[in-house]
């Protein structure tokens, strides 16, 4: 599950997440870092106002941004009416009165070269605190609520009234229907009755957020909630468009090669009228809501049988409950010379679904109080799927440790793909020979076949993310510009869901369907083309922390469990946060200053290469 944190994470993580500069010249080259000097004089009197307004500016943001989170905490974790209303009213008061600071920053736009590298950053950044609210306080209350609103009917699920008495089943239970059923005709009814039950009640809110958004957006001088998005990754937004094409055209030839082969194994599973020999596959089929991550389909695709499987749910069920997964996850982060996790993240934190309340069980990373109030939120099930989001979700969280202590807006990511990198890049280093020796692995062999297997386990999560990582956003900029309208989003999600996955709805659709909203991330206007960064990112990442470590061979053989000079060094690039632009972060890191795909093709070079030579003879793509 790609699990990432959330709503008020469009107060919280993912605002937080999202520094840059803005598109408007004056702002697009005032990127400089926290340290330094003045370009300037400081004579001009507007200078001095700008200080003493960034000054005051911590305490202000960080209330509304606490207050926010906190309605958001207990609203997730607790889903009824009351709580609703309240984090809808507390997100509505972040939004109007953030609004409200930038537009009064924007007379500081004129002296920007003249402030000290720290205060003009946060001027910078101070644009992409929230959604921007609408002047108007009507629509800034409709706006919030329309936003909570869909986020309570994501979490609530599917719900039916049976003698006056509502009953809801949520995403975890569609997920294991997909996950664990064979049967097609199934599979098919649970996909049909998520997309149905869940995106026709958000049909109407999203078209009405886009619109209420887009009044916001305009009031701060973007064209559209899209041009906020694109412009905070300290370039301008159509060279970050530009930017994301180019590191999808160095790993797409690989998905064309892992589609290849899994349509042909799943065209033998079920047969021509299910699944053809050439073209796109039926969405239903990948043992995940929206065909995002294929690692159910594993034992259906796995290359070589009677190797040693990889697969430690057996101990996790027998040996472990949702505490001590986390501690195992803690454990690779303090044996890097991390700190252990306060105790009040073990008092805080929702590792279970508690009995007898509706929750949003989508796993999510938190610093409810901005001062190292670190918790998870998570139903977690005792299988190696969570251990591993259990992995990714300490990643934002020791993220947020590592830079509490600095100005508020700094808090957050170099970029919102840094952020959900940490822990995948932490999930990379996670080898069989790791799992063995942490005891939930009787036995790892190494050859040429357990290779392959163990290659294709991680594609099918990695590798097959990535046209849903980049498509999910691209819906959504268009839909936000208005080049497409909302009569035509679902046609729209499916023509991007064919272009870039290779993938078809299982059934005939209508305009008047809504199935992006069966998606998390679009119910709670959560920006997603960070994922599609993380997955490029972390092997970045991966590949420079093996180098500090001294790993020498191949790339995907390489664990740096307990390696303090690679943990001090990645250390060193997360306390940055966002103070300084990520291009300079990743040099930190890494030596590189681009995003760059060639460590993805690095580690996957064995499965490419037999990949290629499974697919001899056969018609790819589609």
């Amino acid at each position: 599950m790609r699990t990432k944190t959330l709503l008020l994470l469009a107060l919280v993580a993912c605002k937080k997440n999202e520094p840059a500069p803005g598109q408007q010249p004056a702002v697009q080259t005032a990127t400089g870092s926290a340290t330094g000097s003045a370009a300037g004089s400081a004579d001009d009197p507007l200078v001095a106002e700008a200080k003493k307004f960034v000054a005051d500016l911590d305490p202000t943001l960080r209330k509304l941004d606490v207050d926010a989170a906190q309605a958001e905490w207990t609203n997730e974790t607790d889903i009824t009416k009351e709580h609703e209303a309240a984090t809808a009213k507390a997100g509505e008061i972040a939004s109007v009165e953030t609004t409200k600071l930038v537009k009064e920053a924007k007379k500081f736009d004129s002296v920007l070269d003249k402030l000290d590298p720290a205060t003009r950053r946060q001027l910078v950044l101070l644009k992409f605190q929230a959604q921007p609210s609408p002047d108007d306080p009507k629509q800034a209350e409709e706006l919030a609520k329309v936003g909570t609103e869909m986020t309570s009917i994501y979490g609530k699920g599917v719900c039916t009234t049976t003698n006056g008495k509502e009953s809801c089943k949520d995403i975890e239970y569609y997920s294991k229907l997909l996950q664990h059923e064979k049967d097609p005709k199934k599979l098919l009814d649970a996909w049909k009755t998520w997309h149905d039950g869940v995106g026709h009640l958000e049909a109407p809110l999203f078209a009405r957020y886009t619109e209420l958004g887009n009044i916001g957006a305009k009031a701060i001088g973007f064209a559209d909630i899209s041009a906020i998005w694109k412009s905070n990754y300290d370039m301008p937004a159509d060279q970050f468009e530009g930017e994301v094409d180019k590191l999808w055209g160095q790993v797409k030839p690989l998905y064309d090669q892992l589609h290849c082969y899994a349509r042909r194994q799943l065209n033998k599973k079920y047969g021509d009228a299910v699944v053809p020999k050439t073209g796109p596959i039926p969405a239903h089929l990948f043992g995940n809501m929206w065909g995002q991550e294929w690692g159910y389909l594993y034992d259906d695709l796995e290359p070589y049988k009677g190797v040693a499987k990889i697969d430690v749910t057996p101990v996790l069920e027998k040996s472990y409950d949702a505490k001590k997964m986390v501690q195992m996850g803690e454990a690779f982060y303090t044996s890097l010379g991390f700190d252990p996790l306060p105790a009040t993240f073990w008092e805080r934190s929702m590792l279970t679904k508690p009995a007898g309340k509706d929750v949003v069980c989508h796993a999510s990373a938190w610093d409810v109080g901005f001062n190292n109030d670190l918790r998870i939120k998570m139903c977690i099930n005792l299988n190696q799927e969570d251990l591993l989001v259990i992995h990714h979700e300490l990643g934002h969280d020791y993220y947020y440790h590592s830079y509490y202590k600095l100005p508020i807006i700094f808090q957050a990511g170099a970029n919102d793909g840094f952020h959900e990198a940490i822990g995948d890049t932490v999930q990379l280093s996670m080898t069989p020979e790791y799992l063995h020796d942490r005891g939930l692995l009787e036995k790892v062999e190494k050859n040429d076949k357990a290779t392959i297997n163990a290659q294709m386990r991680v594609a099918l999560e990695k590798i097959a993310f990535l046209p849903f990582g980049i498509k999910v956003d691209k819906w959504r900029w268009d839909a936000f510009s208005g080049k497409v309208k909302p009569e035509q989003f679902n046609q729209h999600w499916w023509d991007l869901t064919l272009q870039y996955q290779g993938m078809t709805p299982p059934l005939p659709r209508a305009a008047t369907d809504f199935d992006p909203g069966a998606k998390f991330h679009v119910a709670s206007n959560t920006p997603y083309m960070r994922y599609f960064l993380a997955d490029v990112l972390e092997f970045q990442f991966y590949r420079a922390l093996c180098k500090k470590a001294g790993f020498t061979g191949p790339l995907h053989e390489c664990n740096f469990y307990g390696n303090k000079e690679a943990g001090a060094a990645f250390w060193k690039m997360l306390q940055l946060g966002a103070s300084k632009p990520w291009q300079d972060a990743l040099e930190e890191l890494t030596g590189q200053r681009d995003m760059d795909a060639t460590a993805i093709l690095e580690y996957f070079a064995p499965l490419q290469k037999w990949l290629e030579e499974q697919n001899k003879g056969q018609q790819c793509g589609w």
